[in-house]
């Protein structure tokens, strides 16, 4: 069996190696999982609530574990590291509610009953990217489990650990073999055999719009069903009536955090003209004082880029010459280190405004009015997520309708929260993950009609 070495993102220490799976290893893993759904789909509501209680409970057991990992292999602040923990075990938890209560209906007809049933898929894949490597994995595996399918789920090669980690805590909490795999290996190999294979029923994938389009060409094939969550370049709308002090001391967070890696980063800074020179004094200070470093230090606000892939894509948006308002600092030495980036002014079809960067680089442009702002924000083949600050909720609600993105948040850069969906419009994706109704993205609906008469 191949293997591939795995680098600390803030030293570039090689400090693990993971198996590289065969196309065949990738075959007899669907097997298993094709095997085990038609015992996992049997097992009652209740027990299988039961079940995911019980792993929810083993997370918690290992947060701190788990939380280290992602230090290590993907270069996660211990904050951060320490909340994506928390997340996975706070789906289960939410998840495991939901077996119990996935009811059909009951639809008046004439002659009999009409009843509408949820039947699971069978086999679904999960492609997990490798900026959110926990949190992202169990927005899939978790509903589908609940819904009674088994996965396969596929981390991405340079960060694989704690997906592997959460495979074993499965075991552990008693998720019966074959129910819930972790296949490492290269997307090529193992994550295209998922959208081939034809005991795969379902592909979740999460990444680049240009991967994702390819995905679902390739699904098409098989009529296979898709949830893709996929690229952003996110607004942040800041209007001249708006708490200016607390937009500026906010924005490094919702466009630095992760280093930038990020679909939801709000990476264009959009500021209303008769402000936009305060806003850039008051957002200095912010952006300088953004801590970057060793991303065990509890202080710590932004680690290293996750590969020198990564940081090379990201530094070509920052050439020789770019008009860099400001930056704040960073490591030198070894670690895929850039610092937080400030370019202004731009020109609106600029590359940096145009393509998403997943660094730790944001633009401030200004824009006129209303409408101004409305048109520049939607000038992008992405909807993702975005922010407004206002202090006026009738402009609040008007912005919020007229920008086309699948997640705003008015004066805060809240975009995730477990219990309310989440996705894109436009290129940003098809389907929602998250919220009260994920599992109906993981079951059909069935139709039977008794008839009552004699």
């Amino acid at each position: 069996m191949s293997t591939f070495s795995l680098l600390n993102p803030a030293t570039e220490e090689v400090f693990a190696s993971v198996p590289s799976l065969s196309l065949e290893e990738t075959d007899a893993a669907i097997e298993r999982a094709a095997v085990a759904f038609e015992s996992w789909r049997q097992v009652s509501p209740g027990d299988r609530a039961r079940l995911l209680r019980r792993f929810s409970e083993v997370v918690d057991s290992h947060l701190e574990e788990l939380a280290m990992i992602e230090v290590e292999n993907a270069g996660h602040t211990i904050g951060n590291a320490r909340w994506e923990a928390g997340n996975v075990r706070d789906v289960l938890a939410y998840y495991a509610g939901a077996p119990e209560r996935h009811m059909g209906k009951q639809i008046p007809v004439a002659g009999g009953i009409n009843v509408t049933f949820h039947e699971p898929l069978g086999v679904v894949g999960i492609i997990v990217p490798w900026n959110f490597p926990m949190p992202i994995a169990g927005w899939g595996f978790v509903p589908a489990l609940a819904a009674g399918n088994t996965v396969v789920l596929k981390p991405a090669e340079i960060t694989p650990l704690t997906a592997m980690r959460l495979g074993e805590l499965a075991l552990e909490a008693g998720i019966p073999e074959g129910v819930f795999q972790v296949l490492t290996g290269k997307g090529s190999v193992v994550g295209w055999r998922f959208v081939t294979h034809e005991k795969v029923a379902k592909v979740c994938f999460t990444g680049s719009t240009e991967v994702g389009s390819k995905i679902m060409a390739g699904c098409a094939d098989q009529i296979k069903r898709v949830t893709l969550e996929l690229g952003g370049k996110s607004a942040n709308v800041i209007f001249s009536d708006a708490d200016l002090e607390l937009a500026a001391a906010r924005a490094p967070g919702g466009v630095f955090d992760n280093a930038g890696q990020d679909c939801c980063a709000r990476s264009r800074i959009l500021v209303q003209r008769d402000s936009y020179d305060r806003f850039l004094e008051l957002l200095e200070p912010a952006v300088k004082g953004f801590v970057c470093g060793d991303p065990r230090d509890e202080s710590t606000e932004m680690g290293p880029l996750v590969s020198a892939a990564q940081h090379e894509v990201v530094r070509s948006f920052v050439p020789d010459g770019a008009p860099i308002a400001f930056q704040g600092t960073c490591p030198e030495g070894p670690g895929f280190w850039f610092p937080p980036t400030v370019l202004a002014p731009v020109g609106r079809k600029d590359r940096a405004v145009t393509d998403e960067i997943f660094g730790p680089v944001v633009v401030v442009l200004p824009f006129e009015d209303e409408a101004d702002a409305i048109a520049i924000a939607n000038d992008t083949p992405y909807g993702l997520s975005g922010s407004i600050w206002t202090r006026d909720l009738g402009r609040a609600l008007r912005v919020s309708r007229a920008i086309d993105s699948g997640n705003l948040s008015v004066n805060s850069h809240s975009s995730v929260r477990y219990w309310t969906p989440f996705g894109g419009f436009k290129q940003s994706g098809i389907g929602r993950e998250l919220g009260p109704d994920a599992l109906d993205a993981f079951s059909d609906v069935k139709n039977v009609f008794i008839s009552t008469e004699e």
